[in-house]
């Protein structure tokens, strides 16, 4: 999967629009004309000129790439709200991202009532108020009902919620208005890709149109390499990884990806060199991304002592590799080894990367500086301090974890708050034997999502006796084929299961 913001995985909106001139990564091209039906307020041409190319930049994956053109846009009109909300969403850093969201909420007041509902969309959106969102976007959709990008907002909000059936109606009528913008197609794609229920001969429908809209692009070719891991066809998969790198300049991406391929393909080797290539090619702040998946081929390749050394290794170097707020980057390296230090019962290692990064967690917190960020931050430090003391046989400490969460979530208007709650008491229910109460839990924790926590729902259903089930789930674990911590813990024990 093409990788997008790091910081904003969690409220990623598609504000997609179709451009006209775009100067990035290969030489300049033109466009179609974009089928707006929105305003962009600005009063400087230029400054509109900037904010289409960088829009049409965001709607291909190529987030660095619009950044500078977003950039350029508010440096031509210093009160350009739609602008300053772009360019949040393209951000290289987490303090980036609330410096711009807050410079367009200063300047909202110029902008279009469309535009404001945008920015407030990505306000509730980083609030974690996902009900306030929906409503948020269900206006914007009623005040521009023909403007493709209002509906495929609404369907970003929808598939956070894991809405699917009404994110693809969304995503349907954003086409049948713009049958012409690849970005469309492309999210369509991805709905169909790892939305439930798949379909995964209407993403590839999708994502060939979106070939055919804009061939010289490399996001089509890399979301087409996804489709081919989800078949199986991870030789196929690496062929269009391979022919996305032709497209894609001096972004690397393409060759990360075919390293996750070649890693399930078990060939290492090739996986680390792809990996080494896409760091040397490292823009912003992708290298130590990077670094945490080459890392992730010691678990593929049976030793997870090694990966657990590499990825403290990589976070020690974060902070001397001259990218914006290396915070989040040490972060995800360390939480990914605590991961790996706790399937396989490394306590003390676990014990002592927990500490060092619920730290760095409590830091970001500071850095924000927001009582929902903070809340945020303390519930997942209190989920992997409980699943810690499941792993030591601490059940009545792993109970009052799950208890802080729920209470410190309690006022967020999400309704998938209580999640993690689930899947701490599941983990419980697990490690008991209490096999049918803990498939419950997963049930109501983020299995479609998450393929850790679809494992532990597998697992659960096996010692419960519900052995069909369970070999079903197992099966889609072994195939899911996308890369994440989860899924390298996982895949050798369910292909096993599964007989795959």
């Amino acid at each position: 999967m093409k990788k997008f913001s790091l910081w904003l995985a969690a409220l990623a909106v598609a504000i997609t629009v179709t451009a006209c001139t775009d100067t990035g990564t290969k030489s300049a091209q033109k466009h179609p004309a974009p089928v707006m039906k929105l305003p962009v307020t600005t009063a400087s041409e230029e400054a509109r000129e900037q904010f289409m190319s960088g829009m049409h930049a965001t709607d291909m994956g190529r987030l660095i790439d619009a950044r500078g053109y977003f950039e350029k846009a508010v440096q031509k009109d210093p009160a350009f709200a739609f602008a300053y909300l772009a360019l949040a969403n393209a951000s290289n850093s987490l303090t980036e991202f609330t410096t711009n969201l807050k410079k367009a909420e200063e300047a909202a007041s110029g902008a279009s009532r469309e535009e404001q509902l945008l920015i407030e969309l990505t306000r509730k959106g980083f609030n974690n108020d996902i009900e306030g969102q929906l409503a948020t976007a269900k206006t914007l959709v009623e005040l521009a009902p023909e403007s493709p990008r209002t509906w495929l907002a609404l369907a970003g909000v929808q598939s956070g919620l894991n809405q699917h059936a009404e994110a693809r109606q969304s995503i349907a009528r954003a086409i049948e208005i713009a049958p012409s913008m690849a970005a469309a197609h492309m999210q369509a794609g991805n709905s169909y890709l790892f939305g439930e229920p798949k379909d995964l001969n209407q993403a590839e429908q999708h994502i060939q149109k979106a070939i055919e809209l804009a061939p010289n692009e490399p996001n089509p070719y890399d979301l087409l390499g996804d489709v081919h891991r989800a078949q199986g066809q991870l030789e196929k998969a690496r062929d269009a990884y391979t022919e996305a790198s032709k497209y894609s300049g001096a972004d690397g991406s393409p060759f990360q990806q075919r390293g996750h391929v070649n890693s399930f393909l078990g060939d290492y080797e090739a996986a680390r060199a792809d990996y080494d290539k896409s760091i040397a090619m490292a823009r912003a702040n992708e290298a130590p991304s990077y670094g945490v998946y080459k890392a992730f081929v010691h678990v593929y390749a049976g030793d997870p002592s090694a990966a657990i050394g590499e990825l403290k290794t990589l976070a020690s170097k974060i902070d001397k590799m001259d990218i914006p707020e290396p915070i989040g980057f040490k972060i995800f390296a360390l939480g990914s080894a605590t991961n790996i230090a706790l399937h396989h019962r490394m306590i003390d290692e676990a014990a002592t990367l927990i500490a060092d990064w619920s730290s760095l967690m409590r830091t970001q917190s500071e850095q924000v500086g927001t009582d929902v960020f903070r809340r945020g931050q303390e519930a997942g430090i209190a989920y992997i301090e409980g699943m810690l003391a499941v792993k030591k046989g601490k059940f009545d400490a792993a109970e009052e974890k799950a208890n802080a969460i729920a209470k410190l979530l309690e006022p967020d208007a999400n309704p998938r708050k209580m999640e993690s709650v689930h899947e701490l008491r599941g983990a419980i229910a697990l490690e008991q034997g209490r096999h049918a109460e803990a498939a419950e839990h997963f049930r109501h924790g983020n299995d479609e999502n998450d393929i850790y926590i679809k494992y532990l729902l597998a697992k659960s259903l096996e010692g419960a006796g519900q052995t069909g089930e369970a070999m079903k789930l197992f099966q889609q674990v072994a195939t899911h084929n996308f890369n994440a911590v989860g899924f390298a813990l996982t895949r050798k024990e369910a292909m096993m299961k599964a007989g795959s």
